[in-house]
């Protein structure tokens, strides 16, 4: 079976490698639940209860700040570790690298870490400071030093801090694996003990309070605290302890803390009153039976502790997945990167084509709504009118009026009206152009691969952005192109049509003068004339317009969105090829802040996995 130095030595380690990460119970969540889980005691009294004396004599050296008033103004997690060596010295959570074996240095970096936070005032600090003490003296053991509970404020102090230091108390003290140390003095009323009122609120079964008495060598003579440490005052589930604390005259004389051990020891020893209680009484004691019941409770939770820490490490190595590994030096595996992550890219946008994903039935949308909402809006009423037809008609007539039907002023007329097909042509490449765009930029931002290099990000965004524009140029030159055919050569069979027509608007069974070429060319020059002409040439039109709907989105398709699914990265990819390594490196400079995060991860990771080891070699061991 595990003993309880190995049991209480792993939960210090984990401990204080969750301190080295800043995990101790105000951080991220997700991993202070780790601190959270682990036992440990709080030391809780009233100011000037004897708290640091207590503590002081648990360790066996004079190390914490003294004065009147509030003296303990920010938690201080002591985490206490017995050493084999007979090597003695502290160390602090914020100067990791840095051994003191003067414990009057001790002292004073407690004073100056926590004026730090505070400034030199009497205000208080939720923000913890972490310090372990290796000794051959101590037993292994996790103590929260918190600020003592107080009645008033004090000049120089907050009107809400008699509150704030009951808030940050229970904030210790509520948490189900919390050993609460609550110090009274003897010398006072138990009922009015500040320590065991809260105590009683949060751990009204007792189970997980211990009581200690101090002062008792201060009591009125003919007075004792018997009542009380047999458990008739106020019942515990756990023994009260008395202490004797150095007074005030030892401290000045400088008198060493195992002389004061051996002095407590003789006081009860000697003590008519409490002679027979003296094997239970003393700091010596209250320190093993902390540590004997401490080892209990780990015991007793290594199941849920190694729950959690499984639990962690599936959690940890999802995050890890999530951020990527760490990108490998040489040129060839920095090269089969980027290529990955391009084709991660490749595939998203595809996706977002080919709707896997929301985005490319905006296309269609050009297609089916813009294009045709255009076409219907093109100026032809005012083009076709009857008195642009008979100015464009007799212009194009020149000094020699037509003979049959005015085929110049027919031509001028389709092509001035055909020309107008060029801007619906032209908006639907810059419609598309700008839809690919934001589909490129939101492939980006959904590949999670790529969120880790914004450098590479950004030189993939530019050249899509590159090619979209090349595929751009040459859609425009498509579809302006099917304009100009439609220009170019005009459908034969509708000037057929126009001979017959004449032949219909004249009278063949009438009078002969009627249909002479005087009567005709009067008929020429009339309003129906021009009005019949601009009805023709507006078929005309109406019949290519049909034809254009149909075919600018199939060379739309083709020069940009076909051209962009299959070659949208292939001039990247022949550059690519040819940059050097540290070009590559360059591509694949990382978010500083995601470095960080997954720095921070990695260490949580190695933290999580050597406490699961740890707590595997020290479980039961038949």
């Amino acid at each position: 079976m595990a003993t309880m130095e190995s049991l209480i030595g792993l939960v210090n380690r984990i401990q204080r490698a969750c301190t080295a990460l800043g995990d101790y119970g105000g951080g991220d969540q997700a991993f202070s639940s780790l601190w959270d889980a682990l036992p440990s005691v709080a030391v809780v009294g009233g100011q000037s209860s004897g708290k640091s004396s207590v503590l002081e004599s648990i360790v066996g050296r004079d190390f914490l700040p003294r004065g009147s008033g509030i003296v303990t103004r920010r938690p201080l997690v002591l985490q206490l570790q017995k050493t084999e060596d007979g090597r003695e010295y502290a160390e602090f959570g914020h100067l990791p690298r840095r051994r003191f074996s003067d414990f009057a240095s001790v002292r004073k970096e407690i004073e100056d870490e926590t004026d730090r936070i505070t400034g030199k005032t009497k205000q208080i600090s939720p923000v913890p400071i972490h310090l372990s003490i290796y000794s051959p003296n101590v037993v292994n053991l996790t103590l929260i030093d918190l600020p003592g509970l107080t009645k008033v404020a004090v000049e120089g102090q907050a009107q809400t801090i008699v509150e704030d230091i009951e808030n940050m108390v229970r904030s210790y003290v509520e948490k189900p694996n919390c050993i609460i140390l609550a110090i009274s003095p003897a010398n006072q009323d138990i009922a009015t003990s500040d320590a065991i009122k809260i105590a009683r609120e949060v751990d009204p079964s007792g189970d997980r309070t211990f009581g200690v008495l101090t002062k008792l060598d201060l009591m009125d003579k003919g007075t004792n605290a018997i009542d009380v440490l047999e458990g008739r005052s106020y019942r515990l589930q756990h023994p009260w302890v008395g202490i004797v604390n150095r007074s005030q005259a030892d401290i000045n004389k400088n008198v060493d803390m195992m002389a004061a051990r051996r002095k407590e020891r003789e006081y009860f020893a000697t003590s008519p009153d409490y002679g027979h209680l003296a094997s239970k009484m003393g700091s010596e004691y209250l320190a093993k039976l902390l540590s004997r019941h401490l080892e209990s409770v780990i015991r007793a939770r290594i199941p849920s502790i190694t729950s959690l820490i499984n639990k962690s490490i599936d959690e940890l190595e999802a995050e890890m997945d999530h951020l990527g590994r760490p990108i490998a030096l040489d040129a060839g595996a920095q090269l089969y990167t980027i290529l990955e992550l391009c084709r991660a890219f490749d595939k998203i946008f595809k996706e977002h084509l080919d709707g896997g994903r929301p985005g490319g039935d905006r296309i269609y949308g050009v297609f089916d709504n813009q294009l045709p909402a255009a076409l219907k809006k093109l100026p032809f009423d005012r083009h076709l009118s009857v008195q642009n037809v008979k100015k464009i008609v007799s212009e194009a007539d020149g000094y020699q009026p037509h003979l049959i039907a005015p085929e110049q002023g027919y031509r001028r007329l389709i092509e001035g009206s055909l020309n107008y097909f060029r801007g619906p042509a032209e908006a639907s490449v810059d419609a598309v152009h700008l839809v690919l765009k934001e589909l490129v930029r939101k492939s980006i931002g959904e590949c999670q691969e790529l969120k880790r290099f914004p450098t590479l990000q950004s030189t993939i965004a530019g050249a899509s952005n590159e090619s979209l524009e090349r595929f751009r140029e040459e859609s425009k030159k498509t579809v302006v192109r099917l304009v100009d055919m439609e220009s170019s050569y005009l459908t034969v069979d509708f000037f057929r049509k126009l001979p017959q027509e004449v032949e219909k608007a004249g009278n063949p069974g009438g009078n002969p003068r009627e249909n002479s070429p005087a009567s005709q060319n009067i008929d020429r020059y009339a309003e129906a004339h021009f009005r019949r002409i601009g009805s023709n040439v507006s078929s005309y039109v109406y019949m290519i317009s049909e034809t254009l709907r149909n075919s600018i989105p199939k060379a739309v398709v083709y020069c940009q969105v076909k051209e962009a699914k299959q070659n949208l990265l292939n001039y990247f990819y022949t550059q690519i090829g040819r940059r050097e390594g540290k070009q590559l490196s360059e591509l694949l400079d990382e978010d500083p802040a995601l470095m960080d995060r997954r720095l921070q991860c990695a260490k949580r990771l190695e933290l999580y996995k050597k406490a699961r080891d740890e707590v595997d070699s020290v479980a039961w061991v038949r």
